[in-house]
């Protein structure tokens, strides 16, 4: 096939910027959303050894958990260097387009769109990628995608103690007005989705049941200054727990998912879909 059409700064933010392979197990808020991803995605998932399709899996952070829980698991990133991070999990792996599959039409019972959607800066990208999803899984197959929160950015930087310049305010200001980050500085080029958005992208793909999940809470960004701050491990502590705790907490509550760093959307092929989107 013919190389995945990737951003410039976003090929280079992973490559050379950060090691996302060590994203959700060095900082506490990373293992909170690990552990929540787990959580949710456990509760949804069909018993291994059902057929999971890892689109935009990045190194296999994913991969490697859902490999030694028995299900049959293949990778697809456009990200070179993902792949080949991946191949070190058990997976299959191919180096690939979210909008472009190549896997056959209802081939796989699970989807998951863990990292393309909020890469994808425009709407019509973004239907691309959920639509070839719907074709490639099976009906009644699960489909599970994230989304970085639209007012993410402002709990961090509160919760940092940037705010009170005026450079950040207006950064951040941009980016709540609207929904892109730029790519400029820290974070690569990205489209921050309200709950209420990610479920109707879900759901106009023409998948049913969409449901949407704060992953971790309304505390991430209380444990992430905390362990900045002070530069102490929070991982294994009482302040994970509770925030953890609070993540849970939360879920019966829609007006909690705008406190959430991260999104899960959750839905279902129906199940008597036959043929291509």
């Amino acid at each position: 096939m013919t190389s995945p059409e990737v951003a410039p700064e976003i090929v280079r933010f992973y490559t050379e910027t950060i090691d996302e392979a060590q994203r959700l197990s060095k900082t506490a808020d990373g293992r909170l959303e690990m552990v929540r991803t787990q959580e949710l995605l456990r509760r949804y998932l069909p018993p291994p050894p059902a057929r999971v399709l890892d689109i935009g899996g990045g190194p296999g952070t994913h991969a490697r958990w859902l490999v030694e829980d028995g299900y049959a698991l293949h990778l697809v990133d456009p990200i070179a260097r993902h792949i080949e991070q991946a191949e070190q999990t058990g997976a299959t792996v191919e180096l690939g387009d979210a909008r472009r599959l190549t896997a056959e039409d209802a081939s796989y019972d699970v989807v998951l769109m863990l990292g393309p959607l909020y890469h994808l800066l425009e709407r019509a990208d973004r239907d691309q990628a959920l639509a070839e999803a719907h074709r490639v899984l099976k009906p009644g197959g699960v489909l599970a995608a994230a989304g970085i929160n639209r007012y993410s950015s402002l709990f961090e930087h509160a919760a940092y103690a940037h705010l009170h310049t005026e450079a950040m305010r207006r950064s951040i200001g941009g980016i709540l007005a609207a929904q892109v980050h730029d790519g400029k500085k820290a974070f690569t080029a990205a489209y921050f989705h309200s709950g209420e958005q990610l479920r109707d992208e879900v759901a106009a793909a023409g998948f049913d049941a969409a449901a949407v999940f704060g992953i971790e809470g309304p505390a991430w960004s209380m444990l992430a200054a905390a362990e900045r701050n002070t530069g102490d491990d929070f991982r294994n502590s009482a302040l994970f727990e509770s925030a953890l705790t609070a993540a849970r907490m939360a879920e019966p509550y829609p007006e909690l998912l705008a406190a959430s760093s991260h999104l899960l959307a959750v839905g279902r092929r129906p199940a008597g879909a036959e043929g291509t989107t």
